[in-house]
């Protein structure tokens, strides 16, 4: 009989591993999926880089974003994105919090992120800005407490993505598949977005086309090709880095048993 959590762990897993290896997650970033069973509890990873994470390194929480289960694990500082977005928005299934390059200079500039192309329109007609100064003044930057969590939540809304200022962006979605999606494909829209500016004039869709366009691209079929497609460039890269990896230990032990192996010469009698 399958096991819904194990099985969600590692999909969580291979969220995250997906995501980083499309080059929207670096070393800092987290993917997290609301517990298949238990609506007020969400699955994350304790405090790894999204490429190297291990179904065994995901965590349960609970909306508070305390672990339910003691651990020495070091977590993630800012989970409350996380949980918070999670008690607000019921229909909310998945989370990932991110600083993609391509989608930073908004992020920075204030500039509207729009949906230029037919993929994009998952990132939703309009993306909100949240800026933590509103509500908090200087800080840190980093989203470490509820309150911060309940204001990016508020910033969000009805939306599926939200711009925060001078940090990142916090995408959501209604399975974790969809989410990551709308990860990669809100990246590489802004990416395009970027590269237009640059030679020439946008010409964004309308709201009907980002909203039909969302909708076919968010059916089944589309999602579960591009999980293919990315699910076959994370094994072909992860058994590349396996080949490249230089195994020491492995060789200096077929070392030592080839010696051991190896006949001693005989003592020659003295004359």
């Amino acid at each position: 009989m399958a096991n819904p959590l194990a099985e969600a762990r590692q999909q969580v897993a291979i969220a995250n591993r997906i995501i980083a290896n499309e080059g929207v997650l670096d070393a800092f970033g987290h993917v997290s999926l609301r517990h298949p069973t238990n609506p007020n509890r969400y699955l994350i990873s304790c405090s790894r880089s999204p490429e190297l994470v291990q179904p065994s390194d995901i965590l349960e929480l609970t909306l508070d974003s305390d672990p339910v289960v003691p651990t020495q694990l070091r977590l993630y500082g800012e989970r409350p994105i996380h949980g918070e977005i999670f008690k607000a928005r019921p229909d909310v299934m998945a989370i990932c919090h991110h600083h993609s390059m391509s989608v930073l200079p908004f992020a920075n500039s204030g500039v509207e992120l729009v949906p230029l192309f037919h993929v994009g329109a998952t990132g939703g007609a309009k993306i909100p800005f949240w800026d933590s100064r509103d509500d908090f003044g200087d800080t840190d930057l980093l989203v470490r407490k509820p309150e911060e969590g309940a204001s990016l939540a508020r910033a969000l809304g009805a939306h599926w993505m939200v711009l925060m200022r001078r940090h990142g962006a916090t995408v959501v979605g209604r399975t974790l598949k969809e989410l990551v999606f709308r990860t990669i494909y809100s990246a590489r829209n802004a990416e395009l977005q970027l590269r237009t500016l640059a030679i020439g004039k946008l010409s964004p869709l309308t709201e009907g086309e980002a909203r039909m366009g969302g909708e076919v691209n968010l059916l089944p079929l589309p999602i579960s090709r591009a999980w293919e497609y990315w699910t076959m460039r994370l094994a072909k890269a992860e058994a590349m880095t396996a080949r490249a990896s230089p195994r020491p230990a492995k060789a200096a032990s077929k070392a030592k048993a080839a010696k051991r192996a190896k006949p001693k010469p005989k003592a020659r009698k003295r004359r």
